[in-house]
């Protein structure tokens, strides 16, 4: 716990819970550690015109349990308003905000059955690939 972060104490058990900073609700017992949750990665990839154009951007949350590292939050995009010029450029994403994992796709927003953030990472990439491939057919 850090010191701006702030407890919660429930009478009805000895879990103390406490909001970090980022302003999400954390809970711990007397036996239990807090889960601190830190940004893993946060990583913008400019690409040239060779290879598509556009942005990857990639935003990474978790926290480490043992020699694990969990993730809890993520967002990956690949923008370029070349392509699509609606939702802030992005063509393609992923992320699980707003409480349930999801591919936006030029616009259009549905839920994905989530396995684990190496397998959407997996997804992504691919899908991303498949869409610059496309793009060097039609030679925009």
């Amino acid at each position: 716990m850090r010191a701006n972060d702030k407890l919660y104490r429930n009478p009805r058990s000895s879990a103390v819970q406490f909001k970090s900073i980022s302003g999400k609700l954390m809970s711990m017992n007397k036996k239990t550690k807090p889960k601190i949750e830190f940004q893993l990665e946060r990583e913008t990839f400019k690409l040239k015109a060779n290879k598509g154009g556009g942005i990857l951007s990639f935003e990474v949350w978790g926290y480490a349990q043992g020699a694990k590292t969990v993730v809890t939050r993520y967002n990956l995009a690949y923008i370029n308003p070349l392509i699509y010029q609606k939702d802030n450029g992005r063509v393609l994403g992923f992320d699980n905000a707003h409480d349930f994992h999801h591919r936006h796709y030029m616009g259009d927003v549905a839920s994905v059955e989530f396995v684990s953030y190496e397998q959407t990472l997996e997804q992504f990439q691919k899908e991303w690939q498949e869409i610059i491939r496309g793009l060097k057919k039609v030679k925009i």
